[in-house]
């Protein structure tokens, strides 16, 4: 799952759209550098298959082949179960035109039997994509998957054939990845609007600032914020008027 979970870091095609060494990136996990000690215990399946464009499957499992005409059968009655190992590992797989960089979905995917007699199961919707950038121009396919694992046991009523089985079906929709840059000229547009808009948020703060500044000092001027006269209590009313000079000099 560690292989996996590094891979998938960079599967989809944006990722790779401006890297300036696409065509050099490797694509599949490199080839094993120690030699093992012992000889090879399991099977290893490199090849291309080539389908209609239609939903469909293909499988490992155990057993010869035989065809009949609703598909064909596996004679597996003759091997015992104890002897299934199911447990696998995809390097890689994809599909359509091969574009170097990309990490698939399924890129890395390791699976370990619990059981002998066990499914795994991968649904695969395939999405045909158009790739156009400034360095490269292809016509590939994404896909996604939904993984399924489940122990064959008729007696508990889970029947079925123990394998690998990648069932894909071909989206009626196609996606366009499509490289676009901004025109000089639009760039250019947009840096005067944002330096003008700077300018005049700039002038609304100054003249604001300003205006405040006028009020406060135009108020200090005229005397509004100069100290009160306090009135002088008497003894026989509460208050009194404020003294006036016209009253001292009487």
């Amino acid at each position: 799952m560690l292989i996996q979970n590094r891979l998938r870091e960079e599967h989809a095609l944006q990722d790779i759209l401006f890297k300036t060494l696409l065509k050099g990136a490797p694509t599949a996990l490199p080839p094993r550098e120690v030699n093992p000690t012992q000889s090879p215990t399991a099977c290893r399946i490199h090849g291309h298959l080539y389908v209609n464009k239609v939903a469909g499957n293909f499988h490992i499992t155990v057993g010869k082949a035989i065809p009949h005409p609703r598909g064909h059968a596996h004679l597996a009655a003759l091997v015992s179960h104890e002897t299934y190992n199911f447990s696998h590992r995809v390097d890689h797989l994809s599909f359509g035109e091969e574009i170097p960089g990309i990490i698939n979905p399924l890129d890395g995917t390791e699976k370990v039997c619990t059981d002998h007699n066990q499914m795994f199961q991968y649904f695969i919707t395939i999405v045909p994509t158009k790739l156009k950038t400034y360095k490269i121009s292809a016509d590939t396919h994404q896909y996604s998957v939904t993984e399924r694992e489940r122990v064959i046991n008729h007696a508990a009523g889970s029947h079925g054939v123990s394998g690998i089985f990648m069932k894909y079906d071909i989206s009626s929709l196609m996606v366009t990845v499509t490289e676009q840059h901004m025109p000089f000229w639009q760039f250019l547009v947009r840096v005067c609007g944002i330096i003008g808009g700077i300018f005049s948020t700039t002038g609304m703060l100054h003249g604001l600032v300003g205006f405040c500044v006028d009020i406060v000092c135009c108020r200090l001027k005229l005397g509004v914020y100069k100290p009160k006269e306090v009135g002088i209590l008497d003894e026989h009313t509460s208050q009194t008027p404020l003294l006036t000079e016209a009253d001292e000099q009487e």
